[in-house]
């Protein structure tokens, strides 16, 4: 039978788990939504072709999504602590958790508004709309299935991040599956933590899939 600390300390890993995963993925979406769009907009085939800005994003969005996330844990130690005074916890977390998502989220924002049939943009533009009405009201707008079913997946890799982090001070559920479950042995918690995990994930799933199920113009 658990004590209550322990179940204080299992709700306590839950709330911070959420609170990094969502945070980071709605700061995330800040920062990528915005470089996904440059990207779609300035590639060759873009409403405005732009080869050096493309080419200057697209290496970094490169770059970063190469390392491996936990390696960039340890990398960005010496910033996470300039930018929240301490490398470690669940808010120290989501500085390199905002980091490792943005390029990510601008792939897929990238790669949703790809789908746009083309057709549809130049109607628009024969209309007289500008590129920012283009980008806002028609690829965005047509795009949204596909951005929703994205940000979908974002949020499952995401929670899958902020798990690794427990295994160099991130708070959450993944630092109690490592502190007790792999670090003292005690299996029994380290059973419970990666089950919570997996509800989260299929709550995250779920939800994300009706919602974009829902928005599909398609319907």
């Amino acid at each position: 039978m658990w004590s209550s600390e322990v179940t204080n300390m299992i709700i306590t890993g839950i709330w911070e788990t959420l609170y990094m995963t969502l945070v980071s993925t709605l700061v995330g979406y800040v920062v990528g939504l915005p470089m996904g769009i440059i990207l779609t907009v300035s590639d060759k085939d873009g409403i405005k072709p732009n080869a050096l800005l493309y080419k200057i994003l697209d290496v970094i969005a490169n770059i970063v999504r190469s390392v491996p996330f936990i390696i960039l844990l340890v990398l960005l130690i010496p910033f996470t602590r300039l930018v929240v005074g301490k490398s470690y916890g669940s808010t120290a977390t989501i500085v390199p958790l905002v980091i490792a998502a943005a390029p990510y989220i601008a792939r897929m924002v990238e790669s949703s508004l790809k789908e746009v049939d083309s057709g549809v943009i130049e109607a628009a533009r024969s209309m007289g709309a500008s590129n920012f009405t283009i980008i806002t009201k028609v690829m965005l707008v047509e795009a949204r299935t596909s951005l929703l079913v994205g940000a979908t997946i974002t949020l499952g890799t995401i929670l899958g991040y902020s798990a690794m982090s427990g295994a160099v001070g991130g708070g959450g559920l993944g630092a109690i599956a490592i502190r007790y479950g792999y670090t003292r042995w005690q299996t029994d918690i380290m059973i419970v933590t990666v089950i919570l995990l997996i509800i989260l994930f299929q709550i995250f799933q779920t939800v994300g899939m009706k919602l974009a199920d829902k928005f599909d113009h398609r319907k």
